[in-house]
């Protein structure tokens, strides 16, 4: 019986239906670590995360196994153990579980229980529920396999316990939210090993897969809850935990603890991953944007450059006769700040070409929002021309407070393959702007200093589409507008709730009834970057068709 292991943690990202290239990373990582005793991957490590209905596809469960079986053969010369997150299927059901590979074998295969059901996760409309598993031995160690969820809940951990694991080893598939490391560590892996007094090595993948992101984060708890391990966010990791046995069980040595991204580093980054990813696995060349001299479209465009280098980022600025010199100056300097190119098209040409082809049909009617509308609709087939001409993907620029109400042109400036700031409000795109021209993310690959001119934070928002035009001319100021969607989206708050809060209620009943009526813009808005708990489309679903109201 073994009295020390050395578990190797190797957080890395994964390709959602890329089996193969899944499988030869893992036995790249395992072929690395020679001198280690088992090498643990995230979950689903093998399918890709979260897989959605690719798992109904039988052409998928069958490329699993044949590569669960190829990585299992690995396992025969020298090196690791390895412990693989894939799907399993037995007597017509599908699982999402854990094999133990070893010695060219699959030694044991453990399902996850506790299977999520709310917000981007639907897995129990793809996966029956396991048993509550046994504890598998290892070289005489009884190892709990807790997968995912089941760490989120005590049920599962203290059955393993009493079962008679002396570790938990649990992989995870845990996207980022905002304060979600935290809640991770200091309260579900906490709690969970207070509760049985075991240690907990917690590993969780890296990198973007469509809306979500997934931050990595993962770390090893000894069994008092002291933190042994902190391995960093959003990068990949593979790093060995040393593991002694001795009078009170199974102890790890203290490793490196890095330190986890500050707020709003951390959201930086998450935009980063999400575009960076979203481009290069679907083969873009790179990605061009509306450069409008406004707020939204210059923070896009810096998180662009930094997800993807200036050289693959293509600015348009697009002039009406509304367009501020201010605007066209400010788009000009931020263009000069982060190294990008900017062409200018003026729209005007097209402007009087809808003006004269539809004079005849609108003689009665007065100028209003549709003439606002069609200098929207302009930019976005000007856009999406390039687009289709040179292969750059179109990235919208449309924020959380704007989607919210629908302050926003279907077909317009909503048009595009992608959007960073779709789960942003407008109040963090200001926090972001003001700390990314004082700090240079870790992962970007942009410039050092400043990405866009001071006057583009401070200057009054507006989307320049008739004379004098302001935000505020529609909307309540972001500072009250931004709580007031906070808690009906995030809270699920009703209009007396918030104005107990202190909300005008003439003021709630107008935004609620115009977030509810801008459904059918949103579900056909491009996919962004999940922030926080209740993102449009994955988190929030509503019915387009919807009589309810709060009042």
């Amino acid at each position: 019986m073994t009295e020390k292991l050395t578990i190797t943690m190797a957080q890395l990202t994964q390709s959602v239906g890329d089996l193969r290239g899944n499988a030869d990373a893992m036995i790249a990582a395992h072929g690395a670590k020679p001198d280690s005793d088992l090498i643990v991957f995230p979950e689903l490590q093998l399918i890709g995360y979260p897989p959605e209905d690719l798992v109904l596809k039988p052409a998928v469960w069958e490329r699993a196994e044949a590569e669960l079986q190829r990585l299992a053969a690995a396992t025969a010369g020298p090196g690791p153990a390895m412990l693989v997150g894939s799907i399993f299927r037995e007597d017509g059901n599908l699982y999402n579980g854990v094999a133990l590979l070893d010695g060219g074998h699959i030694k044991d295969v453990r399902y996850k229980v506790e299977l999520p059901n709310y917000g981007t996760f639907d897995e129990k409309r793809l996966f029956s529920s396991g048993p509550l598993p046994e504890p598998i031995d290892y070289r005489g160690c009884k190892i709990g396999l807790p997968i995912c969820e089941d760490v989120w809940f005590p049920e599962v951990c203290q059955h393993l316990k009493d079962r008679g694991a002396e570790m938990f080893i649990a992989v995870h598939g845990s996207p980022y939210e905002i304060e979600k490391d935290d809640k991770r560590l200091g309260q579900v892996a906490t709690q969970r090993v207070r509760e049985t007094g075991l240690p907990l090595l917690f590993l969780n993948r890296v990198g973007g897969q469509d809306e979500i992101v997934f931050d990595g984060a993962s770390f090893v708890l000894k069994g008092d809850a002291s933190v042994m391990h902190q391995l960093p966010d959003w990068d990949e990791a593979i790093v060995d935990t040393h593991w002694t046995k001795g009078e009170a069980g199974w102890t790890c040595e203290q490793g490196e603890l890095h330190r986890l991204d500050d707020h709003p580093a951390d959201i930086y980054n998450a935009m980063i991953v999400g575009l960076r990813d979203y481009v290069n696995r679907n083969h873009f060349p790179g990605v061009l944007l509306g450069l409008s001299g406004g707020i939204d479209s210059a923070l896009s465009a810096a998180v662009a450059v930094d997800a993807l280098g200036a050289e693959r980022v293509w600015c348009i600025m697009m002039p009406s006769r509304f367009t501020s010199q201010e605007s066209l100056d400010d788009a000009k300097g931020c263009a000069e700040m982060l190294g990008t190119v900017l062409d200018t098209i003026p729209i005007m040409p097209a402007v009087e070409g809808f003006d004269a082809m539809l004079e005849d049909s609108f003689a009665d009617r007065n100028v209003d929002i549709t003439e606002e509308n069609i200098q929207s609709r302009i930019r976005g087939v000007t856009l999406m021309a390039l687009s289709n001409k040179f292969g750059h993907m179109l990235l919208t620029t449309g924020n959380k407070s704007e989607m919210s109400v629908g302050y926003a042109t279907i077909y317009g400036d909503m048009a595009g393959g992608y959007s960073v700031l779709k789960d942003a409000y407008k109040l963090t795109v200001f926090k972001l702007s003001e700390w990314r021209n004082r700090n240079k993310p870790s992962l970007g690959m942009g410039p050092d200093g400043p990405v866009m001119p001071q006057t583009v934070i401070t200057k009054p928002p507006s989307a320049e589409l008739r004379e004098d035009q302001k935000d505020s001319d529609s909307l309540p100021d972001y500072e009250v507008l931004d709580p007031l969607l906070h808690g009906l989206i995030e809270e699920e708050l009703s209009v007396s709730d918030l104005v107990a809060r202190g909300f005008d209620r003439e003021t709630v009943i107008r935004i609620e009834r115009l977030l509810y009526i801008a459904e059918y813009k949103r579900r056909q808005a491009p996919p962004g970057v999940k922030l926080g708990t209740r993102n449009f489309g994955r988190d929030r679903r509503y019915p387009i068709t919807n009589a309810f109201r709060t009042v």
